[in-house]
């Protein structure tokens, strides 16, 4: 097993006779990965497993070749944040890092340094004195995420981390799994905010009913679907126009008009032959075309493809 992947292989967990997650095969590689799937889909599970809080009753799992089952070992590499604010009575935000990095074997003095770095990476340094009691829902979020990371872990494991935040903070924190992800690093984030993993992961895993149904970057799972037709969202100068030309395509299953006439949403069958026959019915019509994006490589779409819209998270 690669010492630079997370890998589960035929993973299985039950709680009695309760399914949690069921002969998962996954191989993960660094980057910013979304944890997509609706509530009892088997995500905690599966952070759970992947932490070490949980073990599996079959199948393997090593994280960059390490034993979950072995937590000294592992929790010198993996920083997991997770949903639930619970800190020590009487914590502020330094002795909570502090605490934490005397535990990671560092020196008082060293504790104290990157404690101090941490918390103002995550915008908390004019707070790091005050009681974590105190704090609003959105900085314990911060802070949690603080202690997550103050060891520098390879792997981070963060389970709904924007949670409790506000646009500008949301924004912030992104920013910081980015340049964590650029790094290098495993940065998984489970969230139910669809369109937030869209502006976020490179790469997604699905998970419906305790099984994986997709994984890969977004774009690759959707054209792996290939009964559903897939929708390009043009505007231009002369929608109706457009509407009609590419209607009278063979490949082409639907052109609807949105914005008042300035778009048009395509469906087509045959996504290679329709750019080029958009770009000739451009030339030919002499139309002024603004923008062609793709209207259905997004996370939710995908989602709802592959299980339908039962459950599927907002």
């Amino acid at each position: 097993m690669s010492a630079d992947t997370i890998v589960f292989e035929s993973v299985s967990k039950f709680y009695g006779e309760v399914l949690g997650v069921n002969r998962i095969e996954l191989s993960i590689e660094a980057g910013l990965t979304g944890l997509v799937g609706p509530n009892g889909s088997g995500k905690s599970t599966l952070m759970n497993l992947m932490t070490g809080l949980l073990m599996p009753d079959r199948g393997t799992i090593r994280i960059l070749g390490i034993d979950p089952g072995d937590p000294e070992t592992l929790f010198r590499t993996v920083g997991y944040c997770t949903q639930w604010d619970t800190f020590p009575p009487g914590a502020t935000g330094e002795t909570f890092l502090v605490n934490t990095l005397l535990l990671h074997g560092e020196s008082p003095g060293r504790a104290r340094e990157k404690a101090s770095s941490m918390l103002r990476k995550v915008g908390l340094e004019d707070a790091e004195r005050r009681q974590i009691a105190a704090y609003s829902k959105g900085m314990k979020q911060r802070i949690k995420l603080a202690h997550s990371l103050c060891h520098d872990p390879r792997v981070l494991v963060l389970d709904e981390p924007l949670n409790g935040l506000d646009p500008t903070g949301r924004a912030e924190i992104i920013e910081l799994f980015t340049a964590l992800a650029a790094e290098g690093r495993h940065v998984l984030v489970s969230s139910h905010i669809l369109h937030e993993v869209d502006l976020i992961a490179d790469s997604v895993v699905m998970i419906h009913g305790g099984k994986v149904v997709a994984e890969g970057a977004i774009r690759e799972v959707r054209e792996e679907i290939i009964d559903k037709p897939i929708q390009v969202l043009i505007r231009c100068d002369r929608a109706r126009d457009l509407a009609a030309r590419v209607f009278a395509l063979e490949h082409v299953v639907q052109a609807r008009l949105l914005d008042g006439d300035f778009s048009v949403v395509v469906a087509t069958r045959d996504s290679a032959n329709f750019f080029l026959d958009l770009a000739r019915i451009v030339t030919d019509d002499q139309l002024t075309v603004e923008s062609v994006m793709p209207a259905d490589e997004n996370v939710r779409a995908v989602y709802d493809y592959l299980i339908g819209n039962e459950g599927v998270p907002t």
